[in-house]
């Protein structure tokens, strides 16, 4: 049980990297303060009410434990909040919600995005959720940003037919784009 799990693991993790990998764009010489960001991290995301078989209304809120990258050589830690109301979400997908994170870093700054896309992969339990914006207000004003959380499989399918999915801990990554 504890090697299948650890391959899970392992396969995610490099799910997770080759997703950043794919966006990276090509370098290129940087005025001072134009560099990109990026976090990792984890995240606990709370489904109110519950996620069931039956897609309906859902408020969906995360908060996320970032340490990221500001600079070359310089790493800061960082909180993120993420709400969404989903009008139509379920323990099977669903989406098409607008979602705003707000990133407070430890060095006084902060970034407010809104996300507008979001892609949502479930391949054998684990499941990939991509949302693709822009950062509106903060460090990275202007810029493309994404945020991709890999979520294993750590409840039994059983909790959508009982009481519901109320919440999931996962990885998650954050871009912002230079």
């Amino acid at each position: 049980m504890m090697r299948g799990r650890g391959a899970v693991v392992a396969l995610s993790s490099l799910v997770l990297v080759g997703c950043s990998l794919v966006w990276a764009p090509a370098g290129r010489a940087r005025a001072e303060g134009d560099e990109g960001v990026t976090c990792s991290g984890s995240r606990t995301t709370v489904y109110d009410p519950p996620l069931t078989l039956l897609p309906r209304p859902v408020h969906v809120h995360s908060d996320d434990q970032y340490t990221c990258t500001v600079a070359p050589g310089r790493t800061v830690a960082a909180t993120g909040s993420v709400d969404s109301d989903s009008p139509g979400l379920s323990c099977l997908g669903g989406g098409g919600a607008r979602t705003v994170e707000t990133v407070r870093y430890a060095d006084h700054r902060h970034s407010q995005i809104v996300y507008d896309d979001a892609t949502v992969l479930h391949v054998a339990g684990v499941t990939l959720t991509r949302l693709s914006g822009r950062v509106v207000e903060g460090r990275g004003e202007g810029r493309a940003a994404r945020r991709t959380a890999l979520a294993l499989p750590s409840r039994l399918p059983t909790d959508c037919l009982t009481s519901g999915l109320r919440s999931s801990s996962s990885g998650v990554q954050l871009e912002i784009q230079p």
